[in-house]
Parts: structure tokens; C-alpha cells; sequence
């Protein structure tokens, strides 16, 4: 077995653990640190809005020009008397967006640039946009994100708890937030793509949230009869027992969008590669810090005011300082040689209050005598 293998089968087993629930605050003074930072970069900076939203026209040149993007900007500035942004793609050609122009104007300007480009006017290629289309694209995508919303509460709600539902929900608004907070930051174009990229990214920040979530519920289904984990406790050992595999989903879903984002987008130049890929990107780092950070601590949060787990926790502590007192230990006595010899596809043991003593009965073979 590799050492990382080994490393997530002694988690999945409680040999070993971080505590994340116990530093839950500090997690949370570092996410309401960078949600503020992020909400600061919208109030100051905004969000760079495209054309799409705006409205404008979208003039592509022919290939291999030779003209720079500097130039190309200021041509277009003159031209036009707006801001323009130009990319260069990855054919050569150029791609200049000019935001609040309409027809007329378009056709001025397409000529004023074939001339300072010395290209023909037939060979440059002007899209218009309408300022409409941009808010039924808008209003569709907070139509989506709403309805999002409200199913995965009620599915959480039903499948799980309220309380894991609620806590999902931090977390997703948590993970939209930072990514368009660093939208504004960084001053990357907002385009449909970019909308395409955060609701994309919700079903991903939600996959890892799910799986700590039924890891939790399988293993406290019957906390209460047991006295040696607190809920918390438990919370934190569901996050270890899955760890690793949340680690690697995400670094394996991060490597190609880093390729779209690094190599795509500022390599080959492609526009649209950057819009989608920063937001997925962006989004599935916070996706990942927040189903191990954030949800799952919020639920043992939410969970410790219960008047159930209040009793369980102080029937753990009045346990533990007696056991402390008779120098008993309530942690079962688990070696690293113990677990050397078993066959690599065994079944891990289970972590938690399912962590009992086997029973006496167990491991005997099958009793003597015919079966009817």
C-alpha cells in the first residue's frame, strides 16, 4: 500500500487525526476574513461586467495580425471613445470588445480600425449585443442559482437533518461569495462562461459537503447509547475518515481546470477558457476548504445545543475524569504492527461509536450442527 493509502486507511480507522472541530473558531475567523475581503473588493472594485451584460459590439480582425494588444486598445479607445478591451486568441486574430455603442456607431468604428490596422473592412467581423439579452441571461442565472438553493436545502433536509441542510447552505453561499469576490479583485471579465463556471461549481462544493455528511450520520446513529465520543468528537473523526479522498477528488478536479487557466487561457490567449476556468477554479478550492472547514463544524456546532448532546457530553467528561482518577484508559489499546500484516483489500475498520469490541462470538467460525 502506498503512504498515502496507509496514511488515509490509519484516518478511516481514528489511529490518527487532526482536530479540526476543535479549532472550528479559527477556521471561521479565517473564512469571514476572506469573505470580507472578498465583499471590500465588490463594494470598491465591482465586477467587470461584459458586453454581454452591457452591451456593445465585438470586432474580430483576421489572423496573424501583426499589430499589438497595446496598440489594438489604443486604436479602438480613439475610435470608439470607450474603453476597449482586446485579447489576442490563439490564431493571431484579435478580439476587441467595446461596451455601450449601438448600430451607427458600430459601422464607424469598423472602419476607423480597418483603416489604423490596414486590414479591409470585410475582413473584420463586428457582433452586436444588446443590453436586454444580458439581463434575461442574469435574471436566468439567479432564477437557477435560487431554485438550486432551495432543492438542496430540502434535500439535506430530508435525507440527512435541517441542521446539515442550514450548515450545506453557509457553505455554498461561503464558496459563491469568494469566487466572485476574486472576480472583482483580479478585474476578470464577467460573460455567460463565468456564469456557466459558479453554477458548475455548486454541484462540486456539494459533493464534498455530502460525503463528511453521510459519514457523520452513519456513525452517530446511535451516539446516545454510548459514552466515550462526544458529538463533536465524532464530527471530527467522520472529517478524518475522509479526508484523503476528499484531498484527491479535488486535486484531480483542479489539475485540468488549472490547465484551461494557466495554459489555455494565458498561453493561447483563448477568452472564454479564462472565464470559466477562473470561477471553477476559484470555486473548487473553496468548495473543498469549506465542506472540511466550515459545514461540518457548523453541525457540530448546531448539534451541541441539543439537550441530548449537552447530557451525552457531560456523562463523556464525568467518565473520562473517573476513569483519569483509576488511572483506567478508555481508548483501546491498537498497535501500527497490529494492522501490518492485514491483507491490503481488507475492509477498514470503523471509526466512532461503531469502534467497539468485537464480540466474543465473532471470529469463532460458524457453530457446530445442521442448519434447517
Amino acid at each position: 500500500m502506498s503512504k498515502l493509502g496507509t496514511l488515509g486507511a490509519r484516518l478511516h480507522r481514528g489511529e490518527i487525526g487532526y482536530d479540526f472541530v476543535g479549532k472550528r473558531k479559527i477556521w471561521y475567523g479565517i473564512s469571514i476574513l476572506i469573505t470580507i475581503t472578498a465583499i471590500l473588493g465588490l463594494t470598491v472594485r465591482g465586477l467587470n461586467m461584459g458586453i454581454e451584460f452591457q452591451g456593445g459590439a465585438v470586432f474580430t480582425t483576421p489572423k496573424h495580425m501583426s499589430v499589438s494588444v497595446t496598440q489594438a486598445e489604443s486604436y479602438a479607445q480613439d475610435a470608439s471613445g470607450h474603453d476597449a478591451i482586446v485579447q489576442k486568441l490563439g490564431d493571431g486574430s484579435l478580439r476587441i470588445q467595446i461596451a455601450g455603442i449601438d448600430t451607427d456607431k458600430s459601422d464607424q468604428i469598423k472602419e476607423t480600425l480597418s483603416k489604423d490596422l490596414k486590414v479591409d473592412s470585410e475582413k473584420i467581423n463586428a457582433d452586436l449585443v444588446g443590453p436586454s439579452w444580458g439581463d434575461q441571461i442574469a435574471n436566468k442565472a439567479w432564477e437557477g442559482l435560487a431554485i438550486f438553493m432551495v432543492l438542496v436545502v430540502i434535500y439535506l433536509a430530508i435525507a440527512f437533518e435541517w441542521r446539515m441542510a442550514m450548515a450545506a447552505l453557509v457553505a455554498l453561499i461561503h464558496d459563491i461569495t469568494i469566487t466572485v469576490g476574486i472576480y472583482a479583485l483580479v478585474g476578470f471579465e464577467v460573460t455567460p462562461g463565468t456564469v456557466i463556471g459558479l453554477l458548475t461549481i455548486l454541484g462540486y462544493s456539494l459533493y464534498d459537503t455530502v460525503v463528511v455528511f453521510d459519514s457523520l450520520k452513519e456513525q452517530t446513529k446511535a451516539i446516545t447509547k454510548q459514552t466515550r465520543y462526544t458529538y463533536s468528537e465524532v464530527a471530527d473523526r467522520s472529517i478524518n475518515g475522509t479526508l484523503v479522498r476528499s484531498i484527491n477528488t479535488t486535486v484531480v478536479a483542479l489539475l485540468p481546470v488549472a490547465g484551461l487557466l494557466f495554459i489555455g487561457g494565458g498561453v493561447l490567449g483563448a477568452g472564454m477558457l479564462n472565464d470559466i476556468s477562473l470561477s471553477l477554479f476559484v470555486g473548487l478550492a473553496a468548495g473543498a476548504y469549506s465542506s472540511i472547514f466550515i459545514a461540518t463544524p457548523l453541525v457540530a456546532d448546531l448539534k451541541e445545543r441539543e439537550p441530548q448532546m449537552k447530557a451525552l457530553r457531560k456523562r463523556v467528561l464525568a467518565k473520562r475524569a473517573q476513569a483519569a482518577a483509576t488511572g483506567e484508559s478508555l481508548e483501546p489499546q491498537v498497535t501500527e504492527e497490529s494492522y501490518d500484516d492485514e491483507p491490503e483489500d481488507a475492509a477498514p475498520a470503523v471509526v466512532g461509536p461503531r469502534n467497539q469490541p468485537a464480540s466474543r462470538s465473532r471470529g469463532r467460525g460458524r457453530p457446530s450442527g445442521k442448519r434447517r
